[in-house]
């Protein structure tokens, strides 16, 4: 074999590329880190797999990729110190080591951890610009844990699903846990551990949640989106999605 495969942990501030997922533009992440192995092989594009996509302001703290590389190029650590020397400074590989040839950064993942980091208060405090959602009104904690209870276990989410081209078949989503912290007047974390998630589902599990949280609407609300429909009935489905700029992609789990 001439290449070896090489699984990367990727840390990155979403703020100024389009998403994860290449673009034809090239601003996307994965643009970035490919194009930077590009000028370390000296040849042409190296594909990189991810283990999924972020949108468009949407930050990671340990992204997983894998990519297969000239077997006698660098070591792990001249991959890291090399790649971040070609890379924007908002993208930082902090992980590099050798994996199975079998290792795949998508297919492989048992689960992923997300956290959501809300500003609960009356003013946001300018360096979180960018990197929380700011929700002025007060939150009712009980309410908010209660509701989180609720959406905790395994559902049906196509309620909490947006539209990506091409329906998801398979819905059905086992959420581990949302382990919520923090208390109205400053910062508020919701962290969520489940084996999959759909396209946008915690930003609008989120903006449910903090929905309910200020009394706009009741866990009865909430529990509707949980309801497969009647054959023939339209789906209900919730359209409070939660701004992309507090969302971290905090773990893939293998």
């Amino acid at each position: 074999m001439t290449t070896r495969r090489l699984k990367l942990t990727i840390s990155y501030d979403g703020r100024p590329f389009c998403g994860w997922q290449s673009q034809a533009g090239g601003d996307a992440v994965q643009d970035f880190l490919e194009a930077a192995f590009a000028k370390l092989t000296g040849g042409g594009r190296v594909p990189l797999h991810g283990s999924g996509r972020t949108d468009a302001g949407v930050h990671a703290l340990a992204q997983t990729a894998h990519v297969d590389v000239p077997r006698d190029r660098f070591t792990p650590p001249e991959w890291l110190a090399s790649l971040n020397a070609h890379l924007p400074q908002e993208i930082r590989i902090v992980r590099c080591q050798w994996a199975k040839p079998e290792f795949h950064a998508r297919f492989a993942a048992k689960g992923k951890r997300y956290i959501y980091r809300i500003w609960n208060g009356p003013v946001m405090p300018p360096l979180e610009i960018g990197r929380a959602w700011h929700v002025f009104r007060p939150l009712n904690m009980r309410q908010l844990q209660q509701a989180a209870e609720l959406l905790t276990g395994t559902h049906d989410f196509g309620g909490f699903a947006a539209n990506r081209g091409v329906p998801c078949l398979d819905t059905v989503r086992t959420i581990r846990k949302i382990d919520i912290k923090g208390q109205p007047g400053g910062l508020i974390t919701l962290t969520f551990v489940g084996d999959g998630f759909l396209y946008k589902m915690v930003r609008l599990l989120t903006g449910s949640l903090v929905r309910v949280a200020q009394g706009k609407s009741d866990q009865q609300w909430l529990a509707a989106f949980l309801t497969p429909p009647e054959p023939g009935q339209p789906r209900k489905k919730t359209n409070f999605a939660a701004p992309a700029e507090g969302l971290y992609l905090a773990r893939v789990l293998y």
